[in-house]
Order: structure tokens, then C-alpha cells, then sequence
């Protein structure tokens, strides 16, 4: 991805609404390149979905909290000529994550292909074994497919990833679903849902995702982190970065809309009628809020309002402090369902399943058991997320079905080997409507749209608008969610944003060169 710096002249101005990865990126991107950027955000600190709740006086992640794909932050931050390990100390893993089943079965994945392949064979098999040799060697070859003409790209498509590489381009799998091409690796049912648990990393089901998806195994066994000071830390470092570039933050302070003039976009206007003038804008919000008009009827018509049956799964989480035992977590685990089938077939109708599929984040773990002092506290920090329907701008979870399905959980969880134990004013729980307040026009989804069929990645909106000077960045843009991918789109706007104002002064050189002969420099 080439990154232009800014072409000398007069320093042009960028407004950044939201400051979630996404918008922190741009941000970093276009003040270490010399702009002036306002970033502007409505909560009262930068990070979006990163944001950290507190209970009993405590600091939980209560977002993403699987760190991957380091790459994408080391070239952010040597692009502002800094280290990222200076500002973000992290540790890898050896065990990618813990999972189990009723009745005891469990299976570690490990950074070390050979080590999980030796697991499998342990947990199911030989040839169970030697088919993950080939699952994997299959989710290398996708990555290397889609990395430079899909992930890196300006403007991906499908047709550019074709003239790239030729008929190896179908090597991606669009055109099966993920499910039935694990159906063809693996027999085990559990080694299915193991690795079919990678759809609902963007918020899809396996049973309609394509198995493009495979590609995130090979990028988890690139590396996961743990970061020191829990995931928050990421956001908190992007924010003072761009600060120390220049960007300017504006906490709680709310977009009311876009401002446009002549055709393209001029500013902001702020609740209460301030106006923030500006080159160009950069949304890092849901493009869901800017395709209902939530930032003006301008901005509406240039991004496409999907149907509300193209959202990605939103998910209700507990996070509590807890004492457990009977189950050797780590810091992260998967406690599968019986009948992944019946359970996603639950999900897609809007149902809470009776026996959920639960993740399972212990925060204060490592890959060997509790880390440092929380060794002595009685209680850990543990945080649930179970996948639900993005329905939370029509249907409200009530009270009762919330502690149905806590009790739901905890006794899926006790199937599984492991007993948790909370006291009363120590836990929180989100709901689908909880993230849809967060996040407007979203109904509580949480990855954009679903990646279900094989067009569904190509029709993320790209990050360029054809309104003149309106950007977009974050999960719900290209390339996709998850905290890296919003970083990527954030650089992505922020590149898009700088090669149009370079042309646009090229442009006006040759103009002015071709009106004056001779020459004269253009400021």
C-alpha cells in the first residue's frame, strides 16, 4: 500500500468523526503526513468498541479481545516513525485457544501448526491429523491470494483479484460455503465446529459464510497477542501517537451532520450549530448511521442502506468477577454446543438457543493459568459473549430472558467442566439494544454486514464516497471487522484521502501551467 505524504503548500485540514481503530489510524496516518486533524468524538475517551467497563471497581475488556495480524500496527506506528513495541508491550501465545465439550472432551490450538497437528491426532485421530495438514497449507494459500488485491487494496474487487492472479484466484473458495468445505477436511463434527467458529469472528454463520473464511486459522497461527494493560491499551497509544504528530482530539462532542457546499463536503456542523470547517471528513462510525441520514441526506445517497436482513450478529455478554474451578482455563476459551446446526439455526430465527456456544476470555490468564498477582485474588475477570441476532432497534431483551439464558450458560458451562461463582452487584451484561444505543442504525450489530455468499466482502462500501471530500472508515467499511481490519481501512481512508488531494494539486498545476505558459509555482 504506497501512503503518500502530504505534497507541500498549504496545510489542508481533515475532520475525523469517531475515534474507534479506524479513525485512531487515519489519524495517526494524516498527522505524522503533515495535515491538520480535528478528530471529533462523542464518548469521553478514544476507542470505540475498545472501550473498558468497570465493575467492582475493576477495568474489563468488554469488546474485542483477540489481538492478531501485529503487522498492521507495526507499519501504522513506523509510519510515524515510531516503534510499536515502545507503546504497546505485548506477549504471544503458545495456545491460540482452549475448547471444549459436554462431557470433558478438550482441544488446544497452538501457534506451532506441528504442536496442533500432533493435538488433533491426540484428540481424534491420525487422519484427522494429516487433514488438518491440508486445511492448513489450504488457509496459507488463501491469505497469500487476498492479501495484496483485497486487503491492501484501494479498490478491491473481484474482478481485479481474477486479472491478479488468474483461475488461482477460485483457490480462495468463494463459491462453497465454510461449513462444507470443513465437511470435506475433517469427519469430526467437533474439528468442524473448531474451525468453523471462525465465521462468527465477523458476526456470520458457517452455514452461509464463504470459506474464503478458512484464512483466518493461518492468521491466528501467525501470531496472537496478549497486550499488557488489556486491549484498551491499543487505542490509548494510537490517540497520544496521533497527539504527539499533532491531532487534535474533541471529546465529547457530538457530529450533528456533514457539512457540504458546491457539491462536496466543507465540514461539520457540532450540536449546538458550531461549524468545524474542513477539507475533507473521515466517518468512523457504522456506515449503517450514514446510510439512514444520521449524518445528513447528502452523505445518505452516496452510501447504500443495506436491508436489515444483511446485518452481521450482534451478542449478548456477561463480564463478572468470579471464582471458578474444575476447568484449567486460559485466556481464551470456546465451550461448544452440542448441535452447532440446531444452535445457528436458533440464531439466524431470531431465538435464544438453549445450549449456546460460549466464548470465554479470562483476563487475568495466560497460557498457564493465572498471571502475576492475580494469582492470590480470589476472583477473576471473566468475560462471556454469545452470539444473538442484530435485532436491538426492534426488540428489547427483558430481564427474564437475560437470566434464562445466564442460566443457560453457567449450566453449558458446568457440562463442560467448569463451575463459576459470582456475588450480586459484580457482574455486567450488554444486550443487542445496550450496543445499538452505543452505535445508531446498527440494531446492535456488531461487524457490519454478515459475510454470507461470496459477493458479500466486495460490497463493504469502500472507504472513498463519491461525494467529493466524505471518507469511511472502521469494521463496517472495507476491508472488514476485527481490530486490525478497521486499523487497515483507517490507513486505507487516510491513503485514498492524500493520492485525491495530490492529483487535485497536480490537476491545478497543469492548469495553471497551461493557462500561463512559462510556468509559475504553485503554492
Amino acid at each position: 500500500m504506497n501512503f503518500l505524504r502530504h505534497p507541500g503548500g498549504p496545510r489542508r485540514r481533515v475532520v475525523i468523526v469517531g475515534t474507534g481503530a479506524g479513525g485512531l489510524a487515519a489519524a495517526v496516518e494524516l498527522a505524522a503526513s503533515g495535515f491538520e486533524v480535528i478528530a471529533i468524538e462523542r464518548d469521553s475517551a478514544p476507542g470505540g468498541k475498545l472501550k473498558p467497563s468497570t465493575i467492582g471497581g475493576v477495568t474489563f475488556d468488554v469488546g474485542p479481545t483477540v489481538f492478531t495480524m501485529r503487522w498492521v500496527f507495526e507499519e501504522l506506528f513506523a509510519a510515524a516513525d515510531e516503534d510499536l513495541a515502545t507503546h504497546i508491550p505485548m506477549q504471544p501465545v503458545e495456545i491460540l485457544a482452549r475448547h471444549a465439550w459436554p462431557g470433558g472432551a478438550r482441544l488446544d490450538l497452538f501457534a506451532d501448526p506441528a504442536r496442533t497437528k500432533d493435538a488433533i491426532g491426540d484428540f481424534a485421530g491420525a487422519a484427522e491429523a494429516r487433514a488438518f495438514e491440508t486445511f492448513h497449507a489450504e488457509a496459507k494459500t488463501i491469505y497469500r491470494l487476498v492479501e495484496e488485491p483485497f486487503l491492501r487494496a484501494l479498490h478491491p474487487s473481484s474482478i481485479a483479484l481474477i486479472r491478479r492472479h488468474g483461475l488461482e484466484g477460485l483457490r480462495i473458495k468463494p463459491f462453497t460455503t465454510l461449513w462444507r468445505e470443513l465437511g470435506r477436511h475433517f469427519r469430526d463434527p467437533r474439528l468442524q465446529q473448531t474451525f468453523g467458529r471462525y465465521a462468527t469472528y465477523c458476526g456470520s454463520t458457517p452455514f452461509a459464510a464463504p470459506a474464503t473464511l478458512m484464512l483466518i486459522a493461518y492468521v491466528e497461527q501467525q501470531g496472537v497477542w496478549l497486550v499488557e494493560g488489556g486491549m484498551r491499551r491499543i487505542a490509548g497509544a494510537m490517540a497520544a501517537l496521533a497527539s504527539a504528530r499533532g491531532a487534535t482530539f474533541r471529546y465529547g462532542t457530538h457530529v450533528e451532520r456533514l457539512l457540504v457546499e458546491g457539491g462536496r463536503v466543507a465540514g461539520v456542523v457540532l450540536e449546538g450549530g458550531e461549524v468545524v470547517a474542513a477539507d475533507a471528513v473521515i466517518v468512523n462510525g457504522d456506515v449503517a448511521a450514514v446510510a439512514s441520514g444520521l449524518f445528513g441526506p447528502e452523505a445518505a445517497r452516496v452510501v447504500p442502506q443495506r436491508p436489515k436482513s444483511d446485518r452481521s450478529f450482534s451478542a449478548i455478554t456477561f463480564s463478572m468477577l468470579a471464582e471458578t474451578d474444575g476447568f484449567p482455563l486460559i485466556r481464551h476459551n470456546f465451550f461448544f454446543s452440542r448441535d452447532y446446526r440446531a444452535e445457528f439455526a436458533d440464531i439466524v430465527a431470531g431465538r435464544l438457543p438453549v445450549e449456546p456456544t460460549v466464548y470465554l476470555c479470562a483476563q487475568d490468564r495466560g497460557d498457564n493459568g493465572l498471571a502475576g498477582n492475580a494469582a492470590a485474588a480470589p476472583r477473576e475477570r471473566l468475560f462471556h459473549q454469545l452470539n444473538v441476532l442484530a435485532q436491538g432497534d426492534e426488540q428489547h431483551v427483558q430481564l427474564g430472558e437475560i437470566e434464562a439464558y445466564l442460566k443457560h450458560t453457567v449450566r453449558h458451562l458446568d457440562a463442560c467442566g467448569l463451575g463459576v461463582r459470582w456475588q450480586p452487584g459484580e457482574m455486567a451484561v450488554a444486550t443487542p439494544s445496550n450496543f445499538h444505543r452505543r452505535f445508531p442504525a446498527t440494531g446492535g450489530a456488531l461487524y457490519g454486514q454478515a459475510t454470507h455468499g461470496w459477493r458479500a466482502p466486495f460490497r463493504r462500501p469502500s472507504v472513498r464516497t463519491t461525494l467529493p471530500g466524505l471518507y469511511l472508515a472502521g469494521g463496517s467499511a472495507h476491508p472488514g471487522a476485527g481490530v486490525p481490519m478497521a486499523t487497515l481501512s483507517g490507513r486505507t481512508a487516510a491513503a485514498c484521502l492524500m493520492n485525491d488531494f495530490a492529483e487535485e494539486r497536480a490537476a491545478l498545476v497543469g492548469w495553471r501551467e497551461a493557462a500561463m505558459p512559462g510556468g509559475l509555482a504553485v503554492p
